[in-house]
């Protein structure tokens, strides 16, 4: 199945790493960490092999279906890791040189679907960690601002098919994100956002400092 233009999506296949050098954390992006026929094969297998369900959160005094579905892997609670997966997990640990222990799926199954702004919440060790965030479909809009320096600009990152996204472990103290609804007619996105839950296990390899390589 040929998905997602590789003209719109891949400028031709070229590979970019871009440190965006924010103030109280880091963020990092490789466009295109995988290429397209191998980012077009963990979609097709993640969409139709995913346990998806949409959760349901308390807002004020309603609760709501979130406006996306969701699939949890890893950690005390979450589905065992399928191998499909753990080769996803293998690849983003290289590049990043940081261990992870659980992923949270979501799919954005159209425009109208997608998230508030938030900060992550603690993981089960009560300390934040990196979040690596990967993408597999159509392109979406990550927007970011600063919680409490109304001066900084935010950033509206546009996260394509097989690009992956590191968040420094202060992000989440210092940083909101979002994505937004869009009006425009988009497909499909899944995306992968692995995390560290247990203090236990060691969350950088020995050694090893973030890479800017592409090389996979």
């Amino acid at each position: 199945m040929n998905l997602f233009s590789a003209t719109e999506l891949f400028d031709g296949g070229i590979k970019r790493y871009t440190d965006f050098q924010l103030p109280d954390t880091e963020l990092r992006l490789w466009q295109h960490l995988f290429d397209k026929p191998k980012s077009d094969a963990y979609y097709n297998i993640l969409l139709s092999e995913s346990p998806w369900q949409q959760r349901m959160r308390k807002m004020y005094d309603k609760v709501i279906p979130d406006p996306r579905l969701t699939a949890y892997y890893g950690g005390e609670n979450g589905h065992q890791w399928t191998p499909v997966l753990l080769e996803i997990k293998a690849s983003v640990e290289k590049i990043t040189n940081i261990r992870f222990d659980r992923v949270l799926l979501n799919l954005y199954r159209n425009g109208k679907d997608s998230v508030a702004w938030h900060s992550d919440n603690l993981p089960a060790d009560g300390k934040h960690h990196h979040i690596a965030s990967l993408t597999f479909g159509d392109t979406r809009i990550f927007k970011v601002r600063h919680k409490f320096n109304k001066d900084l600009s935010g950033l509206d990152i546009p996260l394509t098919h097989g690009s992956l996204l590191l968040m420094g472990d202060t992000m989440q103290d210092y940083y909101e994100h979002h994505i937004p609804k869009t009006a425009r007619t988009v497909g499909p996105r899944i995306n992968l956002t692995f995390r560290i839950s247990e203090s236990s296990k060691p969350v950088y390899f020995d050694k090893a400092k973030t890479s800017s390589s592409v090389n996979i």
